[in-house]
């Protein structure tokens, strides 16, 4: 997570710890507890690109604020319902699904919300029809803010809404988008992913400017970051010199217990919690609330 001095060196045992781009790590300190709930801040996971940690990131991320006792609803946005199975439903079993209120005036977003195993998180899900609704919504007023209309009646309900986007910066991101407060876009460290960036951030300023003037870039997350390689080094730093602050002072390691707690089907808060998986993520958590960005 963070670079100290190297065994057998004299350094002061005061010297700060410095994040993987040589930047003083600061001591993001434990949330205090919420008086009340609401309304929602809405966060929305976003990127082009497929595999970079986005629904590793809703999952572990939502889970870990609600470790901090925030009331989160994680709504699954992409057809292939992953969110939905990292948190043990099973999307084909669903007879109602985000697509309904999507589609359907009647349909009630209580009705469909689904609790999980972990006290204050909550899922809206998905599965394969979600697709449809990229087709059937270019017909519809307002297309681009339906999705906002969906969770206008939970808003009070929330603490932070996260929404897990689909990899694609068609109509269904862009409603997350409209609907969003804020965009955390998740990175893997790797010089493809990094290339499509300015793609994303160049969405993300249209959007605010036809649609959604409250939408801000939240930061952009390192992820499956391997400090003893070159390259992953060579990525972040690019990532620094070209966005400066908006890279997150937290990084997310790389390692084979993202995939085992989503056979498990619970975040890696629970399935490994003191993992430095889990480390990470409650940092990203505490690093998020300190900047605003979370309640």
């Amino acid at each position: 997570m963070s670079s100290q001095a190297p065994s057998g060196s004299s350094a002061p045992q005061d010297e700060p710890l410095l994040d993987p781009v040589g930047r003083p790590l600061p001591d993001f300190p434990v949330p205090v507890p919420l008086g009340s709930h609401g309304p929602a801040r809405i966060i929305a996971l976003c990127n082009q690109k497929g595999g970079v940690g986005k629904t590793t990131t809703t999952i572990n991320l939502g889970a870990a604020l609600a470790e901090y006792g925030r009331r989160v609803l994680i709504v699954d946005f992409d057809p292939q319902g992953a969110a939905s199975v990292g948190l043990g439903v099973s999307p084909h079993e669903l007879d109602l699904t985000v697509y309904n209120l999507l589609m359907e005036r009647r349909a009630v977003i209580a009705d469909i919300i689904c609790t999980t195993s972990i006290e204050n998180l909550d899922l809206l899900p998905a599965n394969i029809d979600l697709s449809a609704a990229e087709v059937q919504l270019v017909g519809e007023v307002a297309r681009e803010s339906a999705l906002s209309r969906v969770l206008r009646p939970v808003m009070e309900d929330y603490d932070v809404i996260l929404i897990d986007c689909q990899p694609s910066l068609g109509l269904l991101t862009v409603n997350a988008l409209t609907a969003a407060h804020g965009v955390l876009i998740p990175l893997e460290c790797e010089f493809f992913a990094l290339r499509g960036v300015a793609l994303l951030v160049e969405t993300i300023e249209k959007v605010r400017d036809r649609l959604n003037p409250r939408l801000e870039v939240d930061g952009i997350l390192a992820t499956m970051y391997d400090p003893r390689t070159l390259h992953s080094r060579e990525v972040i730093s690019r990532v620094k010199e070209a966005f400066g602050d908006t890279l997150l002072h937290t990084v997310v390691g790389r390692t084979v217990k993202f995939p085992d707690s989503s056979i498990s089907a619970e975040p890696i808060t629970t399935y490994a919690p003191a993992h430095a998986g889990a480390i990470a993520y409650r940092q990203l958590a505490r690093e998020l609330v300190a900047r605003g960005d979370a309640a």
